[in-house]
């Protein structure tokens, strides 16, 4: 029989799927003999059945009833009475950390009467009071779908009234006053009074909490960490423990390593007298957690020992967060700790050579998106510049952009292309979607552990919290220094979330630490070290070989340092721009044969030694050359601007006219499927003619110079095997007279991209006149879902986001199910119609992780991507072996 509540006791770290990861957090510290406030877990399996039914599962009832029995029993109180009565906390838990993303109802239990017992219990009527405010704050805010500025507002107004500026300053009676007046907000905006019955609380708030899955901000979230939306969260209903007693209690969160940078030692931040919510919120600033060493001793050092357990028993970085009430210390929760990307490498190294985990753990605790982050160029080091503030490094990193002071104003910022800077006292959940869209947050309030600090490094954002210089004034759209200068939306700011500063203006970047030791080789750190280490590991450990796409000497030469073994696209029509231009136009102008000729005969030298200067930067390693893929017209002028310039000359040159008529005439509605790859090799033979001898005679020149040439000639759009046997005929004949010609050996494996679904329907039959298959995927998603992705991306993309039609864009991540059916189709295809086919991709998925295992799973041989993915893409490589069939995670 399904059991939908679960006592703390009765679980295990093991159980995350079941009871979220807090939950299984405070199940495994429970286990651990820690001081742990007991309570119980209501089940990802009750908030699905919920979420797909809108009610509760029929035994869910009698199970959180004998539950709180059990906890009133244990703790020796009652819910709700007026004789020191239990209060508990109703948090979400999802298996994956979602920080800030759902909701949070505190204080249930407290009501008319049972508030008179805590100001009796605890001997602090004030206290009393202020936990009643927080509850009707929360509670009407979150179970009654009251707008949460109309509290904000009261409460205000009542300072304004008392001229007063802080909460704390609030009196007994102005909290009496604005409790009254919360009440009478949730009557007049929800229809309803305040609900007096505690069960009844609590059975609202584990449905709000519930509900909060589906939030609007809890959804973008998801989407944007790939955390599925099938998978629910649990509730934790905990017994309340106590930070704002006094200044013998407080409230805290502690990291065992730094979660920045990965340094060994405790840290973390304490905020004496203060509930949990406050240290999180950033509303107050925190102390340094080595400051509760003064405060607390005795509570410190068993702080220490408890992290050390945590550490120990996880093996790996934990995030706690803690209450001391009256002297006694409380751990409310642990869970294996969010970290930056240089703090992933380095603790997951540092724990091997502790002894801890072994390379294969920490292999599998980094990732390639990590990796590509850390390359990011950083800020040029200048002394004498001074910043305009400075505040905590709290995710490191250089971000240039525009200051603006809400989340719509960085969405609309985003939306236009323009880079922006997101400043704000303090951030909350309601900020996610400008963090999302800003290319760096700044808060002038709260610390490392603040929800600004941790959502930023959860997904690798440039984040600086507690500027205190900043005096932010988001209705008036603008931040004043200390000093008065004034940042004005719109201003431009330089970002480093390294060193905890932000400046005016744009900033000189220069290469990473980690970017330079991956072009050069040399570490400079502990930092390169733990990276050196793990593309060892990967390396070793890979399958899968990793090719650039690169079309011209410098890139190769580039992709080659960052580790590429082999050039697996080189696009020839990147080879037709800039001064060239001109003899691609003379060539489709040309009124007879003999011009076209006299046209592809200047272009002949000019791609000849771009492909000696490629196959001499990868010599001894395969360069994949594509011939041409896109259609003419693409090098031609713009219809329109030609036209309209046309219009407006009295006079126009014959030139002009005659390169409108070849516009016109070449015009397409739909170039994308039109007149391209192979098509246009059929149709325009001398082109490929040109391309295959300037291939062949670079391979001959290399030779010569005592190279060891590999070059391989790709057909792309193939449809029919009957296409890709005519050109391969042409190809062979050229090949044929320059190996003549030259005295030389010419052997040019000849293969097809595989970028339509008729090709992979049909690789059976082409293979058997192709060396190789290289999957296009790009073009492959396009033409499987029928869809321009550039169109797509702005028309209809982010309905199909919001309505989960699919929840990463597939020329992103690929489409396992659609396109890469098609690609494990074409695959077992090709490979039984010709065994030994070498296979590979060449599309930018081949930078993807989540593509990637896809790949090495479906037995491709090789990944193709843009030179600076390709380190990240042999990270991926190396964890793909390490992995079962689907992402461990799960997610």
């Amino acid at each position: 029989m399904t059991s939908y509540v679960s006592a703390f006791a009765r679980g295990s770290r093991d159980m995350a799927g079941l009871l979220g990861g807090k939950g299984a957090g405070l199940a495994e510290m429970t286990r651990l003999g820690l001081p742990v406030p007991p309570g119980m877990t209501v089940t990802t399996e009750a908030c699905r059945v919920y979420l797909d039914s809108g009610t509760e599962p029929p035994e869910m009832a009698g199970e959180l009833e004998e539950g709180l029995l059990a906890l009133e029993k244990e703790t020796g109180r009652t819910l709700g009475s007026n004789q020191d009565p239990l209060l508990v906390s109703v948090r979400s838990g999802s298996r994956f950390s979602m920080p800030g993303m759902m909701d949070t109802v505190l204080d249930i239990g407290l009501n008319n009467v049972s508030v008179l017992g805590l100001a009796a219990a605890s001997g602090k009527e004030r206290f009393a009071w202020d936990s009643y405010r927080r509850l009707l704050q929360m509670y009407g805010r979150t179970v009654m779908g009251v707008d949460g500025q109309h509290f904000e507002d009261a409460l205000a107004h009542l300072k304004h009234d008392r001229s007063l500026k802080q909460d704390q300053q609030l009196d007994v009676a102005d909290l009496q006053e604005i409790v009254g007046r919360y009440q009478a907000i949730i009557l007049r905006e929800s229809g309803e009074e305040f609900p007096q019955d505690p069960r009844a609380q609590l059975r609202c708030a584990v449905r709000a909490v519930f509900s909060s899955w589906n939030a609007e901000r809890a959804r973008l979230y998801r989407r944007r960490e790939h955390i599925s939306d099938a998978l629910g969260t649990a509730v934790n209903i905990q017994a309340m423990v106590f930070g704002n007693l006094g200044a013998d209690s407080g409230t805290g969160v502690a990291f065992t390593r730094d979660p920045a940078t990965g340094s060994a030692g405790a840290y973390g931040e304490y905020l004496s007298d203060a509930q949990g919510e406050d240290v999180v919120a950033g509303i107050r600033d925190a102390v340094p957690l080595a400051e509760l060493e003064r405060l607390s001793p005795a509570c410190y050092r068993q702080l220490l020992g408890h992290l050390q357990t945590l550490e120990g028993h996880y093996r790996d970085l934990c995030d706690v967060e803690f209450t001391i009430e009256r002297g006694r210390l409380w751990l409310l929760q642990t869970r294996v700790g969010k970290r930056t990307a240089e703090a992933s490498f380095r603790i997951a190294y540092a724990l091997v050579d502790e002894k801890v985990i072994s390379d294969r753990t920490a292999l599998e605790r980094v990732d390639g998106e990590e990796l590509t982050r850390l390359m990011f160029p950083q800020f040029a080091a200048d002394p004498a510049r001074a910043p305009l503030a400075r505040g905590l490094a709290a995710s490191p990193g250089a971000a240039v952009g525009r200051a603006v002071f809400d989340s719509a104003a960085a969405v609309r910022s985003a939306g236009r292309g323009e880079a922006c800077v997101l400043i704000r006292r303090e951030t909350t959940p309601d900020d996610l979607p400008g963090m999302v869209a800003a290319e760096a947050v700044v808060t002038s309030r709260g610390g490392k552990t603040s929800h600004a600090a941790v959502v930023a490094r959860g997904m690798g954002k440039v984040c600086v919290c507690g500027a205190e210089n900043l005096t932010v004034d988001a209705a008036g759209r603008r931040a004043t220094t200390g000093a008065g200068t004034v940042v004005a939306e719109g201003d431009l700011l330089s970002v480093d979330g390294t060193t905890g500063a932000v400046h005016l203006g744009a900033l000189p970047l220069e290469s990473s630490p980690v970017g330079s030791f991956l072009e050069n080789g040399r570490s400079t750190g502990a930092l390169t070290d733990a990276v050196a280490r793990s593309l060892r590991h990967a390396d070793s450990a890979r399958r899968l070989k990793v090719y650039a796409n690169a079309d011209t000497p410098h890139d190769a030469a580039l992709a080659r340092r960052l580790g590429a073994e082999g050039i697996g696209l080189c696009r020839t029509e990147h080879m037709f721009l800039g001064t060239r231009r001109p003899l691609v136009e003379a060539m489709i102008l040309a009124a007879d044969e003999a011009a076209r000729a006299k046209a592809l005969d200047a272009l002949l030298p000019l791609q000849r030694q771009d492909f000696v200067g490629i196959l001499e930067a990868m010599d001894g390693l395969p360069v994949t050359i594509r011939l041409l893929d896109p259609p003419l017209h693409e090098f031609l002028p713009d219809r329109t601007a030609l036209s309209l310039r046309l219009a407006a000359t009295p006079s126009p040159a014959a030139h002009d006219v005659e390169l409108l008529a070849a516009v016109e005439r070449m015009h397409e509605t739909n170039p994308m499927l039109g007149l391209r790859g192979v098509r246009l090799a059929l149709t325009v033979p001398g082109l490929i003619t040109m391309q295959v001898r300037a291939v062949a005679e670079a391979v001959a020149e290399r030779l010569r110079a005592g190279g060891r040439p590999r070059a391989e000639i790709m057909v792309p759009l193939v449809g029919a095997v009957e296409e890709l046997r005519l050109v391969r005929d042409r190809v062979e004949q050229v090949l044929a007279e320059v190996a003549a010609e030259t005295g030389t050996r010419i052997d040019c494996p000849i293969g097809t991209m595989i970028e339509l679904p008729r090709a992979a329907l049909t690789a059976d039959r082409i293979a058997e006149a192709a060396d190789f298959f290289s999957f296009g995927t790009n073009d492959l998603t396009q033409t499987t879902w029928g869809c321009s992705r550039d169109d797509a991306e702005a028309a209809f993309f982010p309905l199909y986001f919001k309505n989960h039609i699919f929840e990463t864009s597939p020329f992103t991540s690929l489409d396992t199910e659609g396109v890469g059916l098609l690609i494990t189709m074409a695959l077992e295809k090709g490979l039984a119609s010709r065994p030994g086919l070498t296979t590979g991709v060449c599309g930018e998925h081949g930078g993807d992780a989540r593509s990637i295992h896809f790949f090495h799973r479906a037995g491709l041989d090789y990944v193709s991507c843009s030179p600076y993915r390709v380190p990240a893409a042999r990270l991926e490589a190396g964890r793909a072996t390490l992995r079962p069939a689907e992402h461990s995670d799960s997610r």
